[in-house]
């Protein structure tokens, strides 16, 4: 006996968006147990077929888009059942490559091309921090811990500056027609955020904000009166659903190939994160499983 990668529940969801023009149910979960489990693509069982076919497939589907169409597909179902919160948190997260995605050459520094993250940055997304080479996860999880968007750097990139690019990210398709919706309501980010590019972009995009101030700032303010940040009672309370987002990268990191980066390509492990999302919606919206 072994533990089954996609339930029948989950499945019965899937297959109705997958490419029609055969069944993939095997190879999804042959992917699936890859980056669970975290081992190396020619370990996949065979019970899954054949390594090198399902390694082709996922690289296929990787660099025409379907894992991102898959994940806006359920999206797009918990939008139209009204089950999205759309009070969103930000965050980042870490995850150190390992040796082997580490081989390609790199122009460390290079700009990521964020309208496409289709497009093979430069630098493949990493960067030397102080845990070694590492690939920053910027992400934006819904009130309920759902992915909604992601874009991925180099270790070494400071959060704030992706905050615009991060939100940009989230693209939620209509059931019906009119335009995919792209803003929240309100975000919810740490003191990593707080700077006056951010405010004066969220500002602009007419989306509420619950960021608290740095103590640097505040002490700069006594210095040189100016406007306060709001950051009363009500702001408190609504900050203490920020950790959400935690709970996101909690969910995410259970899958051993998404904690440890062993993709050469950002675009294949982004697509990896793409997968996993759309099992967690899938799992906690339509088919009411925990």
């Amino acid at each position: 006996m072994t533990r089954q990668e996609i339930s029948d529940e989950v499945w019965a969801v899937l297959e109705p968006l997958m490419p029609p023009w055969t069944d993939h149910r095997l190879a999804v979960e042959g992917m699936a147990w890859k980056f669970r489990t975290g081992a190396p693509w020619r370990d996949v069982p065979e019970r899954f077929g054949k390594w090198n076919s399902i390694y082709k497939r996922f690289n296929r589907w990787a660099e025409d888009g379907t894992w991102e169409k898959l994940l806006a597909e359920v999206q797009k179902q918990a939008d139209a059942a009204g089950k999205i919160d759309w009070v969103v948190s930000i965050d980042s997260t870490i995850a150190r490559v390992h040796q082997h995605g580490a081989t390609l050459p790199r122009d460390t520094g290079a700009p990521p091309n964020h309208k496409n993250p289709r497009v093979e940055p430069p630098d493949h997304a990493i960067g030397r921090s102080r845990g070694g080479l590492t690939t920053k996860v910027h992400l934006v999880a819904d009130g309920r811990g759902r992915p909604l968007g992601m874009v991925l750097t180099g270790g070494n990139t400071a959060d704030t500056t992706m905050l615009a690019a991060t939100l940009d990210d989230i693209c939620v398709p209509r059931a019906s027609r009119g335009r995919p919706r792209t803003r929240p309501d309100r975000v919810l980010a740490d003191k990593g955020y707080p700077s006056k590019a951010n405010r004066a972009w969220l500002r602009a995009h007419g989306i509420a904000t619950t960021i608290p101030e740095r103590d640097d700032q505040i002490a700069h303010r006594r210095k040189k009166p100016g406007r306060p940040i709001d950051f009363g009672t009500d702001q408190r309370e609504r900050y203490k659903g920020r950790n959400v987002v935690e709970r996101c990268f909690n969910r995410l990191k259970q899958w051993r190939g998404i904690a440890m980066r062993s993709d050469k390509l950002a675009r294949n492990y982004r697509a990896a994160i793409c997968l996993s999302s759309t099992l967690i919606w899938i799992k906690t919206d339509l088919i009411n499983t925990p």
